[in-house]
């Protein structure tokens, strides 16, 4: 039996009734999302029509899911909130915290070792409040998500962005801020601004090396980083039911690189072939006696320019096998005209080092398409000319590859297959190299691909492809080389061309594991308690952030205009800090350490304006704080771009930020900082930007007046005694305000729990 399967139950019984109501309300024939937002909606069925990219909506999520290095900061905002146990069902999932390096074995006992504090702490929380707890070594989050939890129709939410995979089963399942997921544990209403709608109409059928990650490959080049934000991507059309349910989860992973708010599929035959084989025919069963509910109405799909704000149509059968990069997942290349490009653009050619796996491409299809490349090398004599590494995303997927002999066809090209997690996807990754600067090219079935992103080197080029044509390119050891048109040299001289490769969608002996890696909550946790050392270097307890002074903002410091690419990764870095991500203190030292700054274009280099001397960012952060200095930081276009680490909102606020005001934000990013109580503004004008001098002090006027649709007046007071000021933006809601108001939204839980 399925997990959590009567509030799945309770979800379908309810679905026909809530869909009807606002079936009524809206007056017209519903896209799937608008079924699956419209019936979850926290005070139940629908009695008013919300608008797209305007309304914002208090929702019920079914369930959240987090993994371990954000769960640190969502569990310890948990425990702030006075609540006996999670509302929801609930998940922690350790995935982030193992460091690839020799192969699975050695490096999950390493983890375990090193980590054993934090992955103790986890336990312990998840054991006392109800949350089901994936020890280390089960898998990658999504992964795991996606054989166990997910369900057509369901709603979730997760402290990642790529929760968004979930979508592959035809749930709206949404990346979040650690706070998100505590107001979801503790039972209250989860706000977000009703999403407008993208469709993606597919027609035709992949074939050859086409895969479904050139869907998404080909989608992110034309919407780009932030063409998706506000918006969730429906993909509908004949075509969608031509690809796996573990190829949809593929494409709505990647979404996340396109801003989307979500992505998510109907439900269809091939979701039910997946239910089935992962043990939960209890599902399949339950959602096909909805499934009229969970797929847009006829009229939509018929007409979907008249219910979409934007429609986009692909045809897979001449859809061509794309490279994504490098620094950016957006910049797609078809490969016929990747090394052209490559050699253009002055880009290394010698592939060093091919990656396979991660949460995107972690399925039994993706590993079976790519051994079969794998098997060709081996069985034409070709020798691998990169490195090779293989990332299973789950215990399930792991042991059945094993079972079906699998890791051999990997192991014969020289492949190392590495735990089951994140790994080098998220900078998890202790590359073997003599030169750590060394301009290089590597390529991997990843999502991202962000200087310094995978090794913590600039000079990195990353490519992201589909696994079976990652598995070709490192074979080839070229980023020149297409597999559908190019031959390979053997050991003894003969060229050969690859085939095309196949894959199984699902074991034919089934899936197959012996230690899952789940461990269940007790049934009452108010015995257990929780201890946090005071010493401790990775963990500490919280201490709320201060609530507004009741006043306008005067005399505010910049701690940093940022200029170009701002991504999470540059505000709050992963990799070797992941290790900090239970301590606000310790990882706070790296603060901006990666954003460039606007008035030296150096990365790490910030003017004190307390003592006029250079230093890196973190410091200026710690001198301003210990001063007791309140700030402001500036920035450009889609900051916060990335990953939903809160981190990067709560480092802010911990060294005194007020303000962060921006030509634009990403979703998550502007979400976290109205959560921890942060002013997130934009500029009026964009040109606006350029007003802001390095030794500015900053006024902030109107905010006792501060309401939806106001504008906030910046004074810029600048070092020759001259003025500018300027109008900004934003976004608040009622609710919203009340945040800013109480210092965080955990504050304003705290307070109404204690009445």
């Amino acid at each position: 039996m399925a997990f959590d399967i009567d509030m799945i139950q309770k979800v379908y019984a309810e679905l026909p009734g809530k869909i009807a109501a606002a079936r009524k309300v809206l007056g017209r024939p519903m896209t799937l999302s608008e079924k699956i937002l419209y019936s979850h909606l926290y005070d139940g069925k629908a009695t008013e029509a919300f608008g797209r990219g305007k309304s914002y909506v208090d929702f019920s999520p079914d369930r959240v899911a987090m993994q371990d290095a954000t769960a640190q900061m969502a569990l310890l905002q948990f425990m702030m909130a006075g609540k006996e146990k999670v509302a929801v069902p609930s998940t922690v999932h350790c995935d982030h915290l193992i460091q690839a390096k020799d192969g699975a074995s050695t490096d999950l006992a390493t983890a375990n070792s090193s980590n054993s504090e934090v992955y103790g702490f986890l336990g312990t929380v998840s054991n006392k409040y109800g949350i089901g707890f994936w020890k280390p070594g089960a898998g990658i989050i999504h992964q795991v998500v996606l054989e166990n939890y997910a369900f057509p129709g369901g709603m979730m939410i997760g402290t990642d962005s790529h929760t968004v995979n979930a979508g592959g089963l035809g749930m709206v399942a949404i990346g979040v801020g650690g706070a998100d997921a505590v107001d979801v544990m503790a039972g209250m209403a989860w706000e977000l601004k009703m999403p407008k709608l993208i469709g993606v109409k597919l027609t035709g059928s992949m074939n050859g090396w086409t895969s479904a990650k050139d869907v998404i490959l080909k989608v992110a080049g034309i919407l780009t980083v932030d063409g998706g934000t506000g918006a969730i991507v429906e993909y509908f059309g004949p075509g969608a039911k031509n690809i796996s349910c573990t190829g949809k989860g593929t494409i709505c992973n990647m979404g996340a690189e396109i801003g989307a708010t979500t992505s998510t599929f109907e439900y269809d035959s091939r979701m039910r072939d997946y239910l089935v084989g992962t043990g939960r025919e209890d599902v399949a069963k339950l959602a096909d006696a909805v499934a009229e509910h969970l797929r847009s109405d006829d009229e939509v799909n018929a007409n979907p320019e008249k219910y979409y704000d934007q429609v986009i149509e692909i045809n897979l059968d001449t859809l061509e096998p794309h490279v994504n990069g490098p620094f950016t997942p957006d910049a797609a290349w078809p490969i016929s005209k990747l090394g052209q490009v490559a050699r253009e653009n002055g880009w290394p050619i010698e592939v060093e080092v091919g990656l396979i796996g991660s949460c995107t491409n972690s399925s039994y299809e993706d590993i079976t398409r790519s051994a079969s490349v794998a098997r060709q090398a081996k069985a034409n004599n070709i020798e691998s000319k990169a490195e090779f590494n293989v990332t299973p995303g789950s215990e399930m997927i792991r042991y059945t590859m094993e079972r079906d002999g699998l890791m051999d066809d990997f192991g014969d090209i020289g492949g190392v297959v590495m735990a089951n997690a994140c790994g080098p996807c998220i900078g998890q990754w202790a590359r073997h190299t003599n030169n750590p600067e060394k301009k290089n090219t590597i390529v991997t079935s990843f999502n991202r691909n962000f200087k310094k992103r995978n090794d913590g080197n600039p000079n990195t080029h990353a490519f992201v492809a589909s696994p079976e044509l990652t598995t070709a390119l490192t074979i080839a050891g070229r980023l020149d080389f297409n597999p559908m048109t190019d031959t390979l040299t053997t050991r003894d001289g003969k060229q050969v061309k690859l085939a095309e490769p196949k894959g199984l969608e699902l074991p034919p002996k089934g899936f197959a594991v012996e230690d899952a890696g789940f461990v269940a909550p007790a049934e009452n946790g108010g015995g257990i308690t929780v201890n946090v050392a005071p010493d401790s270097k990775r963990l500490q307890l919280l201490t709320p952030f201060p609530a507004w002074e009741g006043t306008d903002l005067k005399g505010l410091k910049l701690f940093i205009k940022a200029q170009g690419k701002c991504t999470t990764d540059h505000i709050s870095m992963a990799g070797p800090w992941l290790r900090f991500r239970g301590h606000l203190e310790n990882i706070s030292d790296n603060l901006m350490m990666g954003a460039v700054n606007a008035f030296n274009g150096e990365a790490n280099n910030v003017k004190n304006a307390l003592t006029g001397e250079y230093m890196p960012a973190p410091k200026v952060g710690k001198a301003y704080r210990a001063a007791g200095v309140s700030s402001v930081m500036i920035g450009d276009e889609n900051y916060g771009e990335g990953s939903s680490r809160e981190h990067a909102a709560m480092e802010p606020r911990f060294v005194g930020v007020k303000a962060v005001i921006v030509r634009s934000f990403a979703r998550i990013a502007e979400t976290n900082l109205k959560k921890q109580g942060a002013l997130a503004l934009t500029f009026a004008n964009p040109a606006d930007y350029d007003l802001i001098r390095e030794d500015d002090t900053f006024d902030l006027l109107g905010l006792t007046e501060f309401a939806p649709g106001s504008q906030v007046t910046v004074v810029l007071h600048h070092a020759d005694g001259s003025t500018d000021q300027f109008k900004a933006n934003h976004s608040y809601s009622d609710i919203q305000i009340e945040w800013f108001k109480a210092g965080s939204a955990l504050n304003l839980i705290r307070q109404q729990a204690e009445k």
